[in-house]
């Protein structure tokens, strides 16, 4: 039975992000990262202090999940936990010092993985893809959160 393009397109979206994802699992093993972690730095990174609950929202990942990968990356000396001064019962979340030159070399390692998957395709083919990809995310949204 014939597939539509549209499903075609669907099968090689997912596929392509596997793939990447397998790929980048790999790579951040070079640094003795995982991806998980990678992605947790990097938020964190961009939100400094936000409290685990938070991040865990933005990461789309459990609290449980979030905390696991909290702890390891505070005894590896790259995360730190500091009493919230309004809510003793919160903790918010920030870098060491430490993390700084694992960041650089994961954000080098990022554009690294990124200019091999991309290897080919020129500006504008990449800007209409992400046009694209923007679209179909939009139009998901509007899907899972009608009226929103």
């Amino acid at each position: 039975m014939p597939i539509s393009p549209a499903r075609e397109l669907a099968f090689a979206l997912h596929d392509a992000a596997r793939m990447l994802r397998t790929y980048a699992d790999q790579r951040a093993r070079e640094l003795s990262m995982t991806r998980a972690q990678w992605a947790v730095l990097k938020r964190l990174y961009r939100c400094e202090g936000a409290n685990q609950s938070e991040l865990a929202e933005m990461l789309e990942v459990t609290p449980i999940t979030l905390a696991r990968l909290i702890d390891k990356l505070d005894a590896a000396g790259f995360v730190q936990r500091r009493a919230d001064p309004r809510d003793r019962r919160v903790h918010r979340l920030h870098l060491t010092e430490k993390a700084i030159p694992v960041l650089e070399k994961l954000d080098a390692l990022g554009e690294e993985i990124m200019g091999q998957a991309l290897d080919g395709l020129s500006e504008p083919t990449l800007n209409t893809m992400r046009d694209g990809l923007e679209r179909i995310k939009a139009n998901l949204k509007t899907s899972l959160h009608p009226g929103v």
